[in-house]
């Protein structure tokens, strides 16, 4: 006769992964932790909130907008100011003349940055300590203070109130940050790829052209996006330098007098903010995911 038996299990002590996991439990829990999560928080919401209510304005009804009372978000929704914004005077001239000289000053920008980071970073020649010493003086410089003396050079030469005058001004105040760091991306890439296509038979120009300016891709969109950024939002030097012709100006200038032709309308003047941020907006969110990966992940094997 047989008795079947029935396995029992007997609860054992904890293994170490449970001590782990409760380790980290704690971790996640210190005031420190619990300190810097509500300082991010805080940076967070203090810089999202006036973004947030700039187009909690743009969409909200005038009526609304006059009523005196504030809500958290908008009683009702509307696009007449945007509609207001859009066929204001000048608007799509001042779009152009922006979009103009950022990217003709981004473009200018890395094309010399480029050829002048490959000089530093390949090559050797006397002065080249001087000129990285005065590359990172010219980045440290607080450009708005050259704002008079710029002045007094563009009317002597006398090319005020002209767009090429602000395309070079922004290609100059960029140029500093765009070679310091297209340098650090050349660095980065492995010499011998350059060698061994000079083996092959290129030249220094083709080797740069072919092998080193497809891997700068990263650096290149980095820079460029700061450089856009930069350029579109400068208001010093285009108001100062565009004070007779009314044609030429920026948006950001068109926008500083956006107010005082529309008097007290908020909700347009909101929404004419709202419209300039969008392309920096676009530009930011289509380059974000391109900026940080790999330079030369898989080009030289270990």
């Amino acid at each position: 006769m047989t008795t079947d038996t029935v396995p029992t299990f007997v609860a054992g002590p904890a293994g170490p992964g449970a001590a782990t996991t409760a380790g980290r439990r704690r971790r996640r829990l210190r005031p420190g932790r619990v300190a810097l999560g509500a300082a991010a928080v805080v940076t967070i919401l203090a810089s999202v909130f006036p973004v947030y209510w700039m187009v909690r304005t743009a969409l909200e009804p005038t009526r609304d907008l006059q009523a005196g009372s504030v809500t958290p978000w908008p009683r009702a929704l509307t696009l007449d100011h945007f509609r207001t914004a859009l066929a204001a005077d000048g608007f799509w001239a001042f779009w152009r003349n922006s979009l103009f000289v950022t990217l003709g000053s981004v473009l200018v920008a890395l094309v010399v940055a480029a050829l002048a980071a490959f000089a530093v970073a390949r090559l050797r020649w006397r002065g080249r300590g001087v000129f990285v010493l005065v590359v990172f003086a010219a980045q440290m410089a607080p450009w708005e203070a050259l704002l008079i003396p710029m002045y007094i050079v563009v009317r002597d030469v006398g090319m005020l109130d002209r767009l090429v005058t602000l395309l070079v001004i922004y290609t100059v105040v960029t140029l500093p940050f765009t070679i310091l760091t297209i340098r650090g991306f050349l660095d980065a890439i492995p010499v011998e790829l350059e060698e061994a296509a000079r083996v092959d038979g290129c030249s220094r120009a083709t080797a740069f052209r072919r092998i080193v300016f497809p891997l700068l891709a990263p650096g290149l969109l980095s820079t460029s996006l700061f450089g856009f950024i930069t350029a579109w939002n400068e208001f010093a030097f285009a108001n100062t330098l565009l004070i007779k012709n009314q044609d030429s100006r920026t948006l950001p200038v068109w926008l500083s007098s956006f107010n005082n032709v529309f008097g007290t309308d908020w909700g347009a003047t909101m929404a004419a903010s709202t419209l300039f941020m969008l392309p920096v907006l676009l530009v930011f969110v289509v380059l974000q995911n391109r900026v940080t990966g790999g330079l030369t992940a898989g080009a030289v094997k270990g």
